[in-house]
């Protein structure tokens, strides 16, 4: 069964399909509205470093890639909290040598469409999805720098084409799919911190480091060559939002006020401001996810996420494995193949988006709250004890395969058991005793 595929987006998502299905002996072909990367590599403005985890790597190694993805990955054992006097608070994210990957959204990219081309795939860039007829399989590109225009015939159209999907607004104008585009009243601007001499790192590389400060935060993960990306997520409007934040003694006397160590090591903070997009946070929900046994949608077409759990591209590369398996399972059985897609990825994107928010608040308000962290160290003490009882929520997610879903449904049930716990008078001094372990084992 070789198929002839075209992919609309050489993203992550696009270009992992691609891998898959060059493997498959299939025809790929994708196109890509935005210039070529590999000639230009974008490193700041609106690339919010990525947070790889073990879904991600799990679908990246089934293809055969993981250890070329590994080699520009940096391990990320901890969060490490910034109180507003720079006092720092370490919070392992799971057991010793557990961790998550700070990666740059950029070099993966660059990296995965090499790998894409090298092993068949066809790659076209500045041509934009105008319209297409997803019924025949039929799509009309328009190049961006001539403005020519061609129509592109296949036997499947895959939509790897992002937040603002072109195929997907195909599928809901001209198919009557659900659609529902969230925007939530948060904002994010990335800055940089520079590499110290000799390209050293002036934080902790080895982690994730968050300024939390209840309604807004700031976080930084490290990159190669001993810079941080950073991004503040913040609201739009009201006091420390945005709309207060314009000029330089604006800036800068906020930041000096709430963010006083990292300010201290942006010397050129207000140039980064001014020149860094201010860009909106939102959630995609859509379905279903296909039209017949001719287009299918993957990564964040489908489910687009706000990035508060790091798991938009590990969704996204997900899905690619998932499509992979329901392919070997359903055969030349397309059409059923799809429909299992959308009906097993919609809950698992749905499941997604509500840790996601669910963790903003976490990370922005709870991570410097003593009574969380200690709840966090009692979940880790019981899971340890009894590791076929209890997975804790972030180890679900970031280090099994478990469906979203499920970990979120989990997560609930786990999050009212500890209340209770944390209810218990004098847990703080109680909480490693065998009595609170027993109780948990009861209430399980």
């Amino acid at each position: 069964m070789r198929k002839d595929v075209t992919i609309v987006g050489a993203g992550l998502a696009g270009s992992l399909c691609a891998l898959y299905l060059t493997k498959r002996g299939f025809k790929v072909t994708i196109f890509e509205r935005r210039k070529d990367l590999r000639s230009e590599i974008i490193t700041a403005g609106k690339s919010i470093n990525l947070a790889l985890s073990k879904r991600g790597l799990t679908a990246l190694k089934k293809v055969g890639v993981d250890a070329e993805v590994m080699k520009i990955a940096i391990p990320m054992y901890k969060r490490v909290m910034h109180d507003q006097k720079g006092n720092l608070t370490e919070q392992p994210y799971g057991n010793k040598g557990q961790a998550i990957y700070s990666i740059s959204r950029a070099q993966l990219n660059v990296l995965m469409m090499r790998l894409a081309e090298e092993n068949g795939a066809a790659l076209n860039f500045n041509e934009k999805c105008i319209e297409a007829d997803l019924e025949e399989s039929s799509v009309v590109f328009e190049n961006t720098i001539t403005n020519k225009r061609q129509r592109i015939q296949s036997d499947l159209v895959i939509g790897g084409d992002g937040t603002f999907s072109a195929v997907r607004k195909q599928m809901v104008e001209h198919h009557d799919h659900e659609f529902n585009y969230l925007k939530i009243d948060h904002d994010y601007k990335e800055l940089h911190i520079a590499a110290g001499p000799k390209n050293s790192f002036l934080l902790d590389k080895n982690a994730l480091h968050i300024w939390p400060r209840g309604d807004f935060m700031l976080i930084a993960l490290a990159n190669l060559d001993g810079s941080f990306t950073c991004t503040l997520f913040a609201p739009k409007n009201g006091e420390k939002s945005f709309e207060r934040l314009n000029s330089k003694n604006e800036v800068e006397s906020y930041f000096r006020n709430i963010f006083p160590d990292f300010y201290d090591l942006v010397p050129d903070l207000y140039k980064q401001w001014i020149n860094n997009p201010t860009s909106g946070l939102g959630i995609v929900k859509t379905y279903p996810w296909h039209i017949n046994d001719t287009a299918v949608l993957i990564g964040d077409a489908a489910h687009a996420t706000v990035p508060f759990y790091g798991q938009g591209m590990n969704a996204s590369l997900e899905d690619c494995r998932i499509l992979d398996e329901l392919l070997d399972k359903h055969g030349e059985d397309l059409k059923s193949c799809f429909v299992e897609y959308s009906q097993n990825r919609k809950p698992n994107g749905d499941g997604l988006q509500d840790l996601s928010i669910q963790n903003y608040v976490v990370m922005r308000d709870k991570t410097a709250d003593p009574e969380f962290l200690l709840q966090k160290k009692i979940e880790q003490k019981f899971a340890n004890l009894y590791p076929d009882k209890w997975v804790p929520l972030y180890s679900m997610v970031s280090f099994t395969n478990t469906p979203y879903s499920e970990a979120w449904e989990i997560g609930m049930k786990q999050e009212e058991l500890m209340q209770s716990i944390m209810s218990i008078p004098n847990i703080k001094k109680i909480w490693e005793s065998d009595e609170i372990m027993q109780k948990m084992l009861l209430l399980v």
